[in-house]
């Protein structure tokens, strides 16, 4: 686990990955095993899962996944680390009140597990206080990535003071940074940057992650300077093109910021735009990031648990779009290469 969090620490990419499922959205497990052997063969650092972009309904009793998708994923991973003797940041999802989220890191660490992404979705009835409790709970069990997470999706807007005493918090390690705002992500930002301990900052911004990655964040207190930088993106839109996204990543570590890295930029959010539906306010979000892994045969379908969550009207046109326009942005020759040297 130390090193899982060292490389966490310094910075890396995370693709929060999706649910596999077939034609009669049972478990696919076969796929979800291929689909995460995709994620480590391309190249990432860690991979997340039982997170937004793998369904929050795998807790529901009538699925009853959680424990399932978190073995299946875990396991993976290990058989890789074992193979190619290199570490991989396990990260699990947890959701609920206190009871629910305390139990579900309990499980995370007992399968081995190094750190949690503790999500605020569907507690927006709850006061910060009872948030900042719920999260010394779970830190106190295992390593903690906070969350600011999207108001489209679930979250809710916290104040400055909330993030402040977040970070101030024993084994919180690091913040995943998605309310798709720019104030909101200064609040937390500027709250990172004046803590007494280290907390590194992960975007989850889908529709500004190039720039989260080269922009540096400068704040003046009692005449010292604080600076904070985004280490690396633990995000949805990585579940996709995952190689093209390691590769983009290495060369924002080494070359910074270039007029083209801000061209890349916005040609990244273009995509994301298309796969996350924004024009339908996210509606068709994940099964838009299913279309992208069917067409290159890493998933058989686009189904999610619930069977109203699917494409949206001219999404799947909006896909084609992207496609085509920004060709350099996928993976599709890595996806074959991989899939024909007997990974499926």
């Amino acid at each position: 686990m130390r090193d899982a969090i060292k490389i966490l620490k310094k910075g890396t990419v995370i693709p929060a990955t999706p649910l596999a499922l077939d034609a009669n959205r049972d478990f696919d497990e076969d796929t979800q095993r291929l689909l995460t052997r995709y994620y480590l063969e391309a190249g990432v650092g860690g991979v997340a899962t039982a997170v937004h972009t793998t369904q929050f309904e795998i807790r529901l009793p009538q699925y009853n996944l959680f424990e399932t998708v978190l073995r299946v994923v875990v396991d993976e991973i290990n058989k890789f680390e074992q193979k190619n003797n290199k570490t991989i940041i396990k990260v699990a999802g947890v959701c609920g009140e206190i009871e629910q989220a305390v139990k579900e890191a309990k499980l995370a660490k007992e399968l081995g597990y190094d750190v949690v992404l503790l999500s605020p979705g569907g507690l927006n009835d709850k006061p910060e206080e009872y948030m900042i409790e719920r999260t010394k709970q779970v830190a106190a069990i295992m390593p903690v990535i906070g969350f600011y997470l999207q108001s489209a999706v679930g979250g809710r807007v916290f104040t400055y003071d909330y993030w402040q005493k977040i970070c101030e918090i024993e084994n919180v390690v690091a913040i995943k940074l998605a309310p798709f705002n720019r104030y909101q992500t200064l609040d937390a930002v500027r709250a990172a940057a004046f803590a007494s301990r280290d907390v590194a900052l992960y975007t989850g911004n889908d529709d500004n992650i190039i720039v989260d990655l080269l922009s540096e964040y400068k704040f003046e207190n009692n005449g010292k300077i604080y600076t904070k930088k985004f280490v690396g993106g633990l995000l949805g839109h990585w579940s996709v093109w995952a190689n093209t996204v390691v590769k983009i990543f290495e060369k924002i570590k080494k070359d910074g910021l270039t007029p083209q890295m801000l061209e890349l930029a916005n040609e990244v959010t273009d995509c994301n735009a298309a796969f996350f539906d924004t024009a339908n306010n996210f509606k068709g979000c994940i099964a838009g990031l299913h279309e992208v892994l069917k067409r290159q045969g890493l998933l058989k379908g686009i189904w999610c648990l619930n069977p109203e969550e699917t494409l949206s009207v001219g999404q799947k046109e909006e896909i084609d779009r992207v496609y085509k326009m920004y060709p350099h942005l996928n993976d599709d020759e890595f996806v074959k290469r991989f899939l024909k040297n007997g990974h499926i």
